[in-house]
């Protein structure tokens, strides 16, 4: 008697699967051959289409090679599609002051077998709010601090206008807020006003709060999310970890790295530059952070076997040293944290620092010397200014400020 196939048992299920016949797909086959997550580099693409309503393109491999269908009313046409090029990295010895000339994707072989990378998952936050004063005119509020029940420290403006007691509406009065008190240093506390899931809102109205060397508008907010984000809260992006996409992270781990999180959601405070004539009498403003007790495991074992840790990023940086022990030990922490690390400062964990290039008198660029040492930093920048690195917009305040300085 003939055994009865059960199609309730998983390893019956399996082995139907396999014998499953893949749905054939022609541009797929035709110039993608071969295995998923390949990427082919083309100089140009050659697309046809036919007036009217109906188009077709065809994407062209360069390994293939393009064979044009000779079809009837199609006309072919070649483009040259923008070429993006890959992040450049510029790597600093702290010990020596010798530079190298590579690419981010190249991060896995400066990183050993043990070593471990810290970074900062937190989100950003749409926390910028354009909207209606009640008397007509335009403001804009830049979320900063959330201190509970609907008030958050804002930055505001146009500044003058926005006095305690004035009323703002955002969304065609989706949100409403009222500006409660003037903070020293120019802050406003506004209490905002909303039914529903204010976060939700906020992702509706806000817009990304970007740098000022980013002009356009982003289309797709996720572009200045880092591929790990996971905790809302911050201000702007810890934007070292920008570079990272989730294959580069897959080879830090299979080449023997360990990857750990904390959190330090990002204030506007971090990049106010230093105006003071004794860098000791700077104000640096409060974050929140979290080390999570995996987090510390994960550091301490490294260090004990020998590896190094490298935080990603100054958010990172800050957010460890803020809760290590003075030997070097880490554990489940949360809090809020000011540290200000300038030369000077002994480091209790890091030992080393993927990073951007800073803005000339920041609190960051402040950390990197301190890290490196001042005379090491200043050269790497103006071999970074030579040789046309980074962000071209901070590179050139910084060669004015260092001409006029030296």
């Amino acid at each position: 008697m003939a055994s009865e196939l059960n199609f309730f048992d998983t390893y019956v299920l399996m082995a139907i699967t396999e014998e499953i016949v893949p749905q054939q797909t022609f541009f797929k086959d035709r110039y993608f051959p071969t295995g998923e997550g390949d990427i082919f580099a083309c100089d140009k693409v050659l697309t046809e289409y036919r007036k009217g309503d109906r188009k077709m393109a065809a994407f062209v491999s360069a390994r293939a090679g393009d064979i044009p269908m000779d079809r009837r009313g199609y006309e072919i046409h070649e483009y040259q599609p923008a070429f993006i090029a890959p992040s450049r990295l510029l790597t600093l010895d702290k010990y020596t002051g010798e530079t190298g000339h590579h690419h981010f994707y190249e991060l896995p072989r400066f990183l050993r077998p043990g070593d471990c990378l810290v970074l900062n998952d937190s989100r950003v936050l749409p926390a910028r709010l354009i909207g209606r004063r009640s008397t007509g005119g335009a403001c804009e509020v830049l979320l900063l601090i959330d201190r509970g029940e609907g008030l958050w420290e804002c930055l505001v403006r146009p500044g003058r206008k926005m006095k305690p007691g004035a009323q703002l509406s955002f969304g065609e009065g989706k949100l409403t807020a009222t500006v409660e008190a003037e903070l020293p240093g120019g802050n406003r506390l506004v209490r905002f006003h909303y039914q529903g899931v204010f976060l939700e809102i906020l992702e509706e109205l806000g817009r990304m709060p970007l740098p000022p060397y980013i002009k356009a508008e982003l289309q797709d907010n996720e572009r200045y999310q880092t591929v790990y984000s996971k905790v809302l809260g911050s201000a702007a992006a810890p934007t070292a970890g920008l570079h990272f996409t989730p294959e580069l992270l897959r080879q830090v781990e299979e080449m023997g790295g360990r990857l750990c999180y904390v959190t330090l959601h990002v204030g506007l405070g971090t990049f106010r530059p230093v105006k003071e004539e004794e860098i000791t009498d700077h104000e640096m403003h409060s974050e929140y952070c979290m080390v999570p007790g995996e987090t510390a495991r994960i550091i301490n074992e490294t260090r004990k076997n020998g590896g190094r840790v490298i935080c990603v990023g100054t958010t990172s940086c800050r957010t460890v040293e803020s809760f290590a022990a003075e030997d070097g030990t880490m554990e489940e922490s949360a809090g809020w944290t000011n540290i200000f690390i300038y030369p000077g400062y002994r480091f209790k964990v890091l030992d080393g620092l993927i990073t951007n290039f800073h803005l000339p008198e920041s609190t960051l660029i402040m950390l990197v010397s301190a890290l490196a040492g001042r005379e090491h930093v200043l050269a790497a920048y103006r071999e970074a200014v030579r040789e046309r690195f980074g962000h071209m917009e901070i590179l050139e305040d910084f060669k004015r400020i260092y001409n006029t300085l030296y």
